[in-house]
């Protein structure tokens, strides 16, 4: 069981204070990062919660999975690693490079 959980579904409006004290009734909560926009720094609608120990991670699952914030049902669980980036910019094609001019 991993301390760190994906909390989906949030109101946009949601800040890390107000999950800070709603994941504080389940125990220590280690660090809150609501996910925004780079462009405009508006919430995604989702965000990362670490608490300080196992249990109350998984207390934090069972009490706040489905929890209606603002209208909207939580979804509570836990973070899956992030998956290994290809490190571009997309696009795909092939890695190798011409060394030469096409002309």
């Amino acid at each position: 069981m991993s301390r760190k959980l994906y909390v989906g579904n949030l109101p946009y409006e949601t800040g890390e204070a107000e999950l800070q004290e709603l994941f504080a009734r389940s125990g220590n909560v280690e660090s809150v990062r609501v996910m925004r926009d780079m462009a405009t720094g508006r919430a995604r609608g989702f965000a990362f919660v670490e608490m300080a120990t196992d249990e109350e991670a998984l207390a934090a699952i069972t009490q706040l999975n489905e929890y209606q914030l603002g209208g909207r049902g939580l979804t509570v669980n836990e973070a899956r690693p992030k998956p290994a980036s290809s490190g571009g910019f997309g696009g795909g094609g092939s890695s190798r490079r011409r060394s030469e001019p096409r002309w």
